[in-house]
């Protein structure tokens, strides 16, 4: 997810923890990274889901809960098959 200006006093090394920590409420969190695309902060949060449906809604959550801290810009769920990454939703 793409992130935007910080809300509130929440201080900029919250907001990865942030999302990562609502995803662990409800599935194993596999990795958590923060970069920079394009000049705009990027989270990705790679979790574990039995199924895309089940995926997006996780990555709902997350979202809401990050949005609390940072506005999100712009967010998606992508699925791994075989290697390759999909958009999934």
């Amino acid at each position: 997810m793409t992130v935007g200006m910080l809300r509130g006093a929440t201080p900029p090394d919250q907001v990865l923890p942030a999302a990562a920590d609502a995803a662990r409420e409800l599935t194993t969190v596999e990795a958590a990274d923060l970069s920079i695309v394009a000049g705009a902060p990027r989270i990705t949060i790679r979790y574990t889901a039995d199924d895309s449906e089940l995926a997006v809604q996780l990555g709902s959550h997350v979202v809401s809960a990050t949005d609390a801290v940072a506005e999100v810009l712009q967010w998606k769920v992508t699925e791994r098959v075989k290697g390759r990454w999909y958009v999934t939703g």
